[in-house]
């Protein structure tokens, strides 16, 4: 137990280093739908790893309807995750995320068809996906890569770069040391 408010207090302190509009920490426990959802996916992860799995989506479901944002009680979700706005991001079963990632509303980490095994994405540490994004299939995100807004990737992608489009073509190549350099 001390673990997992530990870890819930990590992911709340990380929304400081990427929201200027953050105040304290009882207005993002209690008002950032992205730290209910991180709560929620813990608990239903914890669940769907003992295979108690109606509990487990029905916790998630529930989750959905009240943050708006759907992910998979299959999925692994690295510390310092960052959703924001959060409204209609979907992430799945099969999906990973690594360290200190930022999304956007309306980003989808999905599948490309009715695969079996792993079918959705991969993603780095350190990787930002702009809204609207759609990151499809059993793809990596190398650490550091930088998606913009409304993309479509549907391939891996190298460290420390830009894609953009649809489908999503590299645009750039520099070295992301901190996320801070990004931020206008």
């Amino acid at each position: 137990m001390i673990k997992f408010i530990k870890s819930i207090i990590s992911d709340i302190d990380s929304v400081f280093d990427r929201d200027p509009a953050a105040r304290s920490r009882i207005e993002v426990f209690l008002l950032y739908p992205h730290i209910n959802a991180i709560i929620s996916h813990k608990i239903s992860h914890f669940f769907f790893t003992k295979k108690w799995f109606f509990l487990a989506r029905l916790i998630s479901n529930i989750s959905r309807f009240l943050t708006g944002i759907e992910i998979h009680p299959g999925a692994k979700i690295g510390k310092g995750l960052f959703i924001d706005h959060g409204m209609g991001v979907v992430i799945g079963e099969t999906a990973e995320i690594g360290d200190n990632v930022t999304m956007y509303h309306g980003v989808t980490l999905g599948g490309t068809g009715k695969e079996k095994g792993k079918r959705h994405p991969t993603i780095g540490d350190n990787v930002i996906i702009g809204a609207g994004s759609k990151v499809l299939g059993n793809i990596y995100l190398a650490a550091g890569t930088r998606v913009g807004a409304n993309s479509v990737v549907l391939r891996n992608t190298n460290p420390n770069t830009a894609v953009v489009g649809i489908p999503a073509k590299e645009v750039s190549s520099n070295k992301i040391s901190y996320f801070t350099e990004y931020m206008i």
